[in-house]
């Protein structure tokens, strides 16, 4: 079986291709970057072949589904235009006979209409070709990531969610997870499965467990809508990415706290990571 994995090199990526390496012994693994000769460093060491693979670029789409038979799919946050970049990907899908779709999407996804990840499933459904939805709660990794900066160097969370809970999950469980249904797709036909971990939690008690973990105090400060953007435009932040940033720790705000779920340990038969595990094992990056 042949699997070609986009968005490699990103968190979730990776992770997805460390889990695989427990199969390589019966897959065909092929990594698609946008450029190859300087995203390949990132690869090293994983027995994967990498293809020019590359969401703007149409003319990409063909050469790297050739052959394959399921396809790991993710939506880089910067692609907002559904019809433009995900409908010629899907249909290029259906012309290469991909007999199978995983797609990384969203919790909550199904009542969420304006977000992309809900007309890419559609899109998806509409196509005919079998599917898995993976449903993930909110990153653990966007504490390294997207909240690092203002972790580090302002010893804060700067974001308007105010006391909501919010799911959680570590991306190497969503890893796990992906690499057991890429592995085994016929079992998890056109099913979709909400991962998060046992713990609902706010950005306050998140706050105060990374301050316990690394043994600094990181405040949790939460701005109105106005103060939140023009500080990130300050700080260089895209504004179509601050819309992001409001979409998923704003809008929360208004709806009921969504549930956990028991898929992770379900279908990898391991429990899924806490926060506080997740904290241990990014100290150094964290403090």
């Amino acid at each position: 079986m042949k699997i070609l994995i986009t968005g490699a090199t990103g968190n979730v990526g990776l992770s997805v291709l460390k889990a695989l390496e427990n199969y390589n012994n019966k897959l065909q693994i092929d990594a698609g970057l946008r450029n190859i000769a300087t995203d390949r460093v990132k690869l090293q060491g994983f027995n994967v072949s990498l293809v020019s693979f590359d969401f703007e670029n149409e003319a990409t789409f063909k050469p790297a589904l050739h052959n394959i038979d399921v396809l790991f799919l993710l939506r880089p946050p910067q692609l907002a235009d559904v019809s433009k970049f995900f409908d010629p990907l899907i249909q290029a899908a259906v012309q290469a006979k991909i007999k199978h779709i995983v797609f990384l999407s969203v919790q909550g996804v199904e009542n969420s209409k304006i977000i992309p990840h809900h007309k890419i499933e559609k899109l998806i459904v509409a196509s005919k070709i079998p599917y898995t939805f993976l449903r993930p709660a909110y990153f653990m990794q966007n504490f390294t990531t997207t909240l690092h900066n203002d972790l580090v160097k302002n010893h804060r969370i700067y974001l308007p969610a105010a006391q909501t809970k919010f799911t959680i999950i570590d991306v190497e469980d969503i890893g796990a997870v992906a690499a057991k249904i890429l592995t085994e797709p016929q079992s998890h036909i056109n099913k979709g499965y909400e991962l998060t971990n046992n713990e609902t939690l706010t950005f306050a008690e998140m706050a105060e467990k990374i301050s316990k973990g690394i043994g600094k105090t990181i405040q949790f400060v939460s701005p109105n809508l106005l103060q939140f953007f023009f500080t990130k435009r300050k700080e260089n932040v895209p504004s179509m990415f601050i819309l992001v940033m409001i979409m998923l720790h704003y809008f929360p705000r208004f709806k009921k706290t969504p549930s956990t779920s028991h898929w992770v340990k379900s279908i990898t038969g391991q429990e899924p990571k806490s926060f506080d595990s997740f904290v241990l094992s990014n100290k150094k990056q964290l403090q």
